[in-house]
């Protein structure tokens, strides 16, 4: 009984039988070559493994593939039906590929055989029947070299090492130089190489070789590269990958033949215009693997006119089926196009931005689709920093503008040695030959990528692409020594640990540390962001102390200032020491005297805010550190006054003063600050303070008012954790700020008294708390500590990178909302709070404020706003977009 009668699953489908939607089932690959061969298209005959056989087989092993053979012979005999050729045979051998093709695109990462079917009678046929030996030996050699690297597991650079020197003693460049007779020697060399290093001959028999392939494939979903892709691209483990097993066509049969890799659109800029490469007589990997540097594709018509007319035909026909971006693999045989695979191209945020606007443009997608096509994590990409183009530098090598952006860093040569760097803080340049699927933890932790071989279609740029890192690939000039730790261009040597930039925008190798510049929206990106707003459940403020703060945030569309911390403005060198004299006074008047001169600069503080906010809320935070963090350090002064004692100084007057600061730091220490003296403790003890404050924000939005702007200043309470604070300092503002307003001859100020809700007990008692306020704010930093019990520098520092790791913790809790824990906490406050207060304001100004999942629960919550730094802006809003259409969990 087969394993499909077993369970009454089916295995195995021909590409005739499956469509686009099947992915899961068929994985992509398996999915959209029977989609292309349903829509016409020409494709090679084949069949799919689909991805429950994979799982199955890594829960049960070779009993399940036991169980599954005589499906897969039948399938193969179709094949010979289909193609008229015999799988194994000594005439018209029917040769196959193997394939991973796992469900979503995993570039690279799982492993691929060619030219299975060969063995030492069938190379021969193989070589009859095309009428050309270098071909059918090259075509051996080629799958000698890949079953032992992928199913044998031996290591590639063997082969590599043996073929480099072969070439160099034959006085040619490239492989398709090579001769019959020296292919023959070089097959014979690797067989055996295969039997010294696996102590066991090459498998002569197909079905031998079919089997232990598959097997390959199907394990390769637990291979490391593909583990650490998955993790880096949060993509499940538990999808498999199905195995596709397709008829060979061969590219390297001579000059009529070749093969490529082509994006109906540009993946770095989004031009739409085909974008890709190609290698005449060669086999596809040639093209990814960086051993030959290929041709663009626009010299392709020169080549091979027909084959040329027919791609653009196709590309035009996938781009307006799938409506999409497609990256497209296909081989040329005797000037017969074939189409080996397409999928939803990788592609930079630049890109993605263009395109879904373009596409939108042109009817191909509506709106919505239009925002889903751009992941927030692209944004960030978008934001990242570019060279300043009126730096002067020195461009020591240019290669390939593979992935745009610019990149500093110091020079790694080793994936491994790149991860560990980077973990130190270091930034890293990843240098390498060319890198492969092997190298991904190292291209994941670099700044950016360079590589001396390789086109724009390589693992490298792919890789990067996908990854939004700047690289610069094919740079030929430089020449990479990885033994030796250096790369050399011309007579110049740059050894690792030294400093490079990289403009992967132009493809410019630059030596030292070039200054770079924020980069500016484009008008797609905006209009992108302007519809994503049109969908959006939820506002998106920001968190700006500043009036230049606040001038940014707006720029990048914030609908209001979500915290503006006051502690930041009392820090500045000029004001330090006033905030310092009140800190030391010993009574109320004098306190007040200090406070007067602060308020002076409050005041202009706020109305600089004010002004570039003028329309748009402005939440203010009153006072919310301890006060001992404005003064100097308890060692620190110890130092000072042992120094003075010493005789260090002729003034007397100092000692005094360094040991009256040193009595009141130590009169204000705390075993644990963080929960002491802070917040609205401060206010309810010492009123002055937050007296200055209030009447600082209420005079400054009364003068601009008078002038005719519109000001709306939300005044917010921190730490407060009970009923009475908060009736207390309401009552506070109310008295303060109707004085102010009649002293200013307005009839009314439009202004909410509101707090942050950062403790437990706060957000347990919210309906009490919200009698009194406005408008409730999470401040989730807080609040993560004060749930956990954790102290945030010290857990960060300690142990939480452990915990994430190990699966105690599913994320660190600082940088995604705790749902559980601190969102329960939310739910609880956000219903009491509404319940006791109907229309209150509910929104977030912790960092998680700008963190796509976070922000995905509080537009569950349904709150009003989410307020986050000001670059953080555009990703927050597209988040807010992606959240309220179920496009983030």
């Amino acid at each position: 009984m087969t394993e499909a009668e077993k369970s009454g699953k089916r295995y195995i489908f021909n590409f005739s039988e499956g469509m686009a939607d099947q992915k899961s089932l068929l994985g992509g690959k398996g999915a959209n070559l029977a989609e292309m061969l349903r829509i016409g298209l020409p494709v090679p005959p084949g069949f799919t493994i689909t991805t429950e056989a994979c799982l199955e087989y890594l829960e049960n092993g070779n009993s399940f593939l036991d169980g599954l053979w005589a499906e897969v012979k039948s399938s193969i005999k179709n094949l010979e039906g289909e193609t008229g050729k015999v799988f194994g045979g000594d005439k018209t051998p029917l040769l196959v590929s193997v394939r991973s093709g796992a469900a979503v695109s995993m570039p690279g990462m799982m492993d691929t055989i060619l030219n299975l079917g060969l063995n030492d009678a069938s190379v021969k046929a193989l070589a009859s029947e095309s009428g050309d030996e270098r071909f059918a030996l090259d075509s051996y050699r080629r799958f000698i070299q890949m079953f032992s690297n992928v199913v044998l597991g031996l290591d590639g650079s063997i082969f590599e090492n043996v073929l480099h020197k072969a070439k160099k003693d034959l006085g040619v460049t490239y492989d398709n130089e090579i001769s019959a007779s020296a292919w023959k020697d070089l097959v014979g060399r690797f067989l055996r190489i295969v039997e010294q290093e696996s102590r066991s001959p090459f498998p002569s028999d197909p079905w031998v070789q079919l089997r232990k392939s598959i097997e390959a494939v199907f394990s390769s979903w637990k291979n490391q590269r593909a583990i650490t892709y998955r993790k880096i691209n949060r993509i499940s483990d538990d999808l498999g990958t199905a195995v596709n097993i397709m008829t060979m066509v061969f590219g390297n049969l001579g000059d009529d033949c070749g093969t490529g890799v082509c994006f109906t659109r540009n993946p770095s800029t989004g031009e739409k215009k085909l974008y890709g490469e190609f290698l005449l007589n060669a086999q596809g990997e040639d093209v990814v693997a960086g051993t030959r540097t290929p041709n663009p594709i626009d010299t392709f018509g020169e080549k091979l006119p027909e084959a040329n007319r027919e791609l653009h035909r196709i590309a035009e026909i996938l781009e307006k089926h799938y409506k999409d971006v497609q990256d497209i693999e296909f081989t040329v045989e005797r000037q017969k196009l074939y189409m080996l695979q397409t999928r939803n191209a990788k592609r930079t945020a630049r890109a993605a931005v263009k395109v879904a606007m373009d596409m939108h443009s042109e009817g191909l997608i509506d709106a919505v689709t239009a925002v889903s096509r751009v992941h927030p994590d692209q944004v960030e990409q978008l934001l990242h920093k570019q060279i300043d183009p009126e730096a002067k530098y020195d461009v020591i090598a240019k290669g390939l503008p593979a992935s745009p952006g610019a990149a500093i860093g110091i020079v790694i040569f080793d994936a491994d040695e790149a991860e560990k760097v980077a973990h130190s803080g270091q930034p890293v340049i990843l240098v390498r030959p060319e890198t492969t699927p092997d190298d991904i933890h190292g291209l994941y932790v670099a700044q950016g990528v360079l590589t001396s071989r390789g086109g724009m279609t390589s693992h490298a740029a792919v890789v990067a692409r996908g990854l939004g890192k700047p690289c610069v690939s094919g740079c030929e000039a430089v020449v990479i020594d990885v033994a030796r730790g250096e790369m050399r261009v011309g007579d110049r040597v740059i050894r690792k640990g030294e400093t490079l930039t990289l403009d992967g925008s132009k493809g410019h190798v630059i030596t030292g540390e070039v200054p770079l510049v924020q980069p500016s929206f484009t008008d797609d990106f905006r209009s992108l962001l302007d519809i994503a707003d049109s969908l959006s459940g939820l506002e998106v403020w920001a968190n700006a102390d500043t009036p230049e703060d606040s001038r940014r945030a707006r720029s990048f569309g914030a609908r209001g200032i979500g915290l503006c911390r006051t502690e930041h403005m009392f820090m500045a060198q000029e004001r330090l020491p006033v905030m310092q004299e009140m800190i030391l006074a010993k009574d109320r008047p004098s306190r007040v005297q200090a406070l007067d001169k602060l308020k002076v600069m409050q005041k202009e503080d706020f109305r600089g805010i004010f002004e570039v906010m003028e329309g748009l809320p402005v939440t203010i935070r009153l006072l919310d550190p301890p006060l001992h963090e404005f003064l100097p350090k308890e060692e620190e002064l110890r130092e000072t006054i042992a120094s003075l004692k010493a005789g260090n100084s002729s003034s007397s007057g100092d000692l005094k003063r360094a040991e009256s600061v040193l009595a009141r730091v130590l009169s204000l220490k705390e075993n644990n600050p963080m929960l002491g003296f802070r917040g609205c403790r401060l206010g309810l003890v010492y009123p002055e303070i937050y007296e200055m404050q209030i009447a600082a924000i209420i005079e400054a939005a009364c003068e601009l008012k008078k002038t005719g702007k519109k000001v709306i200043p939300d005044i917010m309470m921190p730490l407060v954790g009970t009923r009475e604070e908060m009736k207390r300092l309401r009552a506070m503002v109310i008295d303060l700020a109707e004085g102010i307003i009649r002293q200013h001859g307005l009839e009314e100020l439009h202004y909410l008294v509101g707090t942050m809700i950062e403790v437990p007990r706060a957000a347990l008692v919210a309906g009490e708390i919200a009698e009194f306020a406005e408008f409730f704010s999470f401040g989730t930093n807080d609040l993560t500590q004060t749930t956990f019990g954790y102290s945030r520098d010290d857990a960060e520092g300690k142990f939480l990178a452990q915990y994430v790791t190990d699966g105690v913790l599913k994320e660190n809790p600082f940088h995604v909302l705790d749902r559980e824990g601190v969102g329960r906490l939310m739910k609880i406050a956000a219903k009491e709070g509404r319940e006791a207060r109907p229309g209150i304001q509910i929104g977030i100004c912790g960092e998680h404020g700008g963190n796509p999942e976070s922000i995905a629960f509080c537009n569950e919550l349904g709150l009003n706003y989410v307020s986050c730094s000001p670059f953080r802006v555009p990703v927050a809003r597209l988040s807010a977009a992606h959240a309220k259409l179920g496009l983030i969990d």
